[in-house]
């Protein structure tokens, strides 16, 4: 039950409404680009969820698809496929089966360039302050957030996830929620 706390939020009832408020929602410029980001478990374990996304809406995009879940093995190894051949991929299997994470999909216009320059380095120490791993990260390993590198990564990250079922999708047609 502590996995769904931090310091009195449930976050579990904060995706949900958050999910909720989407499909209720129309206010974001559509362009057709979409990102995938998700908050890794020690920006979940930190209670950032809230402070990324007021980022994200901030700066005009629309979250379109959220989950707090708990990622399979067998997702994560997807997901991270093109660096198992790494000396750090077991260590970061481990890392992001250590507790839940938040995976969302963005949208809006050049959002995964964006996303990208909002997130920062990889390494929080190349970060710029102002950026999420500037303002929230010392540790390469534990860097609260992934995001898409280029639309192609982006559209075969929310494949894996969102066409999976893995994820709540806001649809068209609001009454639409099947997976895609």
């Amino acid at each position: 039950m502590a996995l769904f706390f931090k310091n009195g939020v449930n976050y579990a009832l904060l995706c949900t409404v958050l999910s909720v408020y989407w499909l209720f929602s129309n206010t974001a410029v559509v362009n057709g680009e979409q990102t995938f980001i998700m908050v890794k478990p020690d920006g979940v374990q930190r209670g950032l969820v809230g402070k990324i996304i007021e980022r994200f809406e901030a700066r005009g995009f629309k979250l379109v698809a959220m989950k707090f879940t708990m990622p399979s093995g067998d997702l994560l190894k997807k997901h991270y496929a093109e660096l198992s051949s790494k000396p750090f991929f077991p260590s970061l299997m481990k890392y992001m089966s250590s507790g839940p994470v938040v995976p969302m999909v963005w949208e809006g216009a050049n959002v995964v360039k964006a996303g990208r320059i909002m997130l920062g380095a990889t390494n929080p120490l190349d970060s710029s302050p102002g950026t999420i791993r500037g303002d929230f990260c010392i540790e390469t390993g534990r860097n609260v957030v992934h995001g898409s590198d280029c639309v192609e990564s982006a559209e075969r990250e929310i494949a894996n996830v969102v066409k999976a079922g893995r994820i709540m999708l806001g649809a068209t047609n609001p009454l639409d929620s099947s997976p895609g």
